[in-house]
């Protein structure tokens, strides 16, 4: 999925809401939903889009489908962003002297 399909899914706050809750680790559907207080109906679709630009993944245990962040994708995009030069400080330095 390409960087700019990743940003226009990023851009919805719901799915930023929830990447932040799978920074504690994995949840169940339900759990996202009843925290976040989400319908199952919109949390389903927020989380099809999410999987869908590999923002995140799912694992199935017993008779629950757990979701967790997917940080290889994170660390793409911040590889990208830095050719941008946001992540120097050093460079920021001697730009100004």
């Amino acid at each position: 999925m390409g960087i700019a399909n990743i940003f226009k899914v990023l851009s919805d706050q719901s799915r930023r809401d929830i990447l932040v809750m799978l920074k504690e680790g994995q949840f169940t559907a339900g759990d996202i939903a009843l925290k976040l207080n989400v319908s199952p109906a919109a949390l389903s679709y927020h989380l099809k889009l999410l999987k869908n630009a590999g923002l995140v993944m799912e694992y199935k245990y017993k008779n629950y489908i757990y979701y967790e962040l997917n940080t290889t994708v994170f660390d793409e995009i911040i590889m990208w962003m830095q050719q941008f030069g946001g992540g120097n400080d050093e460079r920021k330095k001697n730009k100004k002297n």
